[in-house]
């Protein structure tokens, strides 16, 4: 498609509105997606290192009661 202006661009022969209306929530979805990924990563990698510190407690014990 090619366009007159940037006007005639954004309008997108009056269906504008619902296009970048779909861009928008496509793009806040994904970022949405990104940010949830990036939060669960950061808990994962917590409890991965809180569940390590313990088995080494736990291990440091039982070599203490030998």
């Amino acid at each position: 498609m090619h366009f007159q202006s940037f006007s005639e661009f954004l309008a997108m022969g009056g269906y504008g509105f619902f296009v970048w209306l779909s861009f928008a929530i496509t793009y806040l979805l994904l970022l949405g997606l990104i940010s949830i990924s990036v939060y669960q990563q950061t808990q994962v990698k917590k409890q991965l290192k809180a569940t390590i510190a313990r088995e080494q407690r736990v291990k440091q014990y039982q070599e203490q009661q030998i």
